[in-house]
């Protein structure tokens, strides 16, 4: 039989759930016809067909988790690869992203007969921390293969048993929080933007403010870069691409508004109109999730005044935007209310100094603070 494994989803997508299969086992199908819907952190992907026939097994069911490389269908034939994905997960020595001794721990070499357990070395790693013996697991999933899930659950069934698990966009939302906590060195610095220059209070300034970040960026450079912990290198952008932050009920995303320096206020109104949008109907392309330089979390078209949002490496910094609101400041000797915009910046410590901070904050809010 030919098989054919869950292909490449883009640029750091390892893992997607299945949310509907569009087929069935017996089922003829045509090149490039829809198989199964897959949900990844970033959107739904359709997985088409990469050839003709008739398919002889589907593998999961709608909520079971899959990693790249691992079988989605099999289609009647001779036995044979789809080319997806080079190996089979039958043999360990062909296995992608699974080396030959990591299906070998804990057994005996002359062992011929011994099935031993499947799993990521990630996922072994996680069973030696957590002493959980991986030869007496069995996935829950149709491919077989053991799962961080799976780990967890055999080292704490009371507590696993307990609760919904995350799922999808929230599970990767944790990981990569919990990642962020570990690595950064985050320290706030916050300020409010007097706006009453402007023509007229805006209730949403997303636009200026889009701007505003791309003049601090210019100012100091130093907090539009990528940051290496491990190198310990850091390399500044070119260009500013903003990563703005989107509340969903599945979770957080957040779609990059590319080269915002470069476009003017139409163009940024129409892109940011469209990447929310697609957001909303979870259709927008996984490139375009990937590759923010800094990111802009508006908060307070929610509620809230300041906030410590996390920055996510290898970004260095974050803006937050809280609730534009009428209050009364000292203007000209006089107590007079003005639209007033408070703002947050994290920045990761580790690669921006306190004063760079600063001057990019400074120039954010007097940008903002310029007439319309």
């Amino acid at each position: 039989m030919k098989t054919f494994k869950l292909p490449d989803l883009g640029e750091g997508l390892q893992e997607a759930e299945i949310v509907e299969w569009h087929v069935q086992a017996g089922d003829r199908v045509e090149v490039d016809q829809l198989l199964v819907s897959v949900e990844t952190a970033k959107a739904i992907v359709e997985v088409p067909s990469p050839q003709a026939g008739v398919l002889a097994r589907c593998f999961g069911k709608p909520g079971d988790p899959l990693h790249v490389g691992e079988p989605l269908v099999t289609f009647e034939g001779e036995a044979e690869d789809s080319g997806t994905v080079v190996g089979n997960l039958g043999r360990p020595e062909a296995n992608a992203g699974l080396a030959a001794e990591d299906f070998h721990i804990g057994m005996s070499p002359s062992t011929r007969d011994f099935q031993p357990a499947r799993a990521a070395p990630a996922v072994r790693r996680l069973a030696q921390q957590l002493d959980v013996d991986l030869t007496r697991l069995h996935s829950a999933t149709d491919s077989g293969l053991i799962t961080e899930e799976d780990v967890r659950r055999a080292a704490d069934p009371v507590g696993q048993g307990q609760g919904e698990a995350l799922r999808s966009v929230r599970r990767t939302m944790a990981k990569n929080m919990a990642r962020a906590h570990a690595e950064v060195v985050p320290v706030m610095l916050v300020e409010d933007a007097d706006l009453h220059a402007w023509i007229a209070a805006v209730r949403d300034p997303m636009i200026r403010l889009t701007r505003a970040i791309a003049v601090a960026c210019q100012a100091q450079p130093g907090l539009n870069a990528a940051f290496d912990g491990r190198r310990l290198t850091i390399q500044q952008h070119e260009k500013v691409d903003l990563g703005v932050a989107v509340d969903t009920p599945d979770g957080l995303f957040v779609p990059v508004l590319r080269d915002v320096a470069r476009r003017d206020s139409e163009d940024l109104r129409k892109g940011l109109a469209q990447l929310r949008a697609d957001v909303a109907k979870r259709s927008i392309p996984p490139k375009e999730l990937m590759g923010a330089t800094i990111t802009l979390s508006n908060f307070g078209t929610l509620f809230g005044r300041y906030a410590n949002p996390i920055v996510v490496p290898p970004q260095v910094a974050i803006i937050g935007a809280g609730t534009l609101r009428e209050q009364p400041v000292v203007w000209e000797g006089q107590v007079v209310i003005h639209p007033i915009l408070p703002l947050s910046l994290t920045f990761d410590h580790r690669a921006v100094t306190g004063g760079e901070a600063a001057r990019f904050l400074k120039a954010l809010v007097l940008d903002l603070q310029l007439p319309e």
